[in-house]
C-alpha cells in the first residue's frame, strides 16, 4: 500500500481527537520505555525530543486563530506546553526525570477520551 493510500485510509477512519490520542500514546510509550535510561542514550534523547516537538506543534495549533477550543482551555494548554518544553530541556541535560512528562501526557490522553464521550 502506498503512503498516500495509507494516509487517506487513516484520515477516513480517525477523527482528530483519535489522532491526537494515538500520537500521545505513541510518544508516551517511547518515554516510558526510556525513562530508566541514562540521558546520554540516543534513544532517550529522541523520545524526549519527540515529546517536546509534539507539544510545540500542539502549542502552535492552539495559538492559531482557527483553533476551536475555548480561550481559557487554550491558554491552559499553551502554558502546559511551555512547561513541557522547559522540563524536556532539563530532562535532556539529566536535571529532571521523565515521570512528570509521562504523567502530563497520560492526563491529556484521559481528557481526550473523556471529551470523546461528551
Amino acid at each position: 500500500m502506498s503512503v498516500h493510500k495509507y494516509k487517506t485510509a487513516q484520515a477516513t477512519t480517525e477523527n482528530p481527537r483519535q489522532t491526537e490520542y494515538r500520537l500521545f500514546a505513541e510518544v508516551t510509550k517511547s518515554l516510558i520505555s526510556n525513562k530508566d535510561k541514562e540521558r546520554v542514550d540516543p534513544e532517550c534523547i529522541k523520545a524526549i525530543d519527540w515529546n517536546r516537538r509534539l507539544w510545540i506543534t500542539l502549542q502552535s495549533d492552539l495559538a492559531g486563530e482557527d483553533n476551536g477550543y475555548p480561550d481559557e482551555l487554550r491558554a491552559q494548554l499553551i502554558s502546559l506546553a511551555i512547561w513541557v518544553d522547559k522540563h524536556s530541556r532539563k530532562a535532556m541535560r539529566g536535571e529532571a526525570r521523565l515521570a512528570p512528562l509521562i504523567s502530563v501526557n497520560r492526563s491529556i490522553m484521559e481528557g481526550l477520551v473523556n471529551a470523546g464521550r461528551a
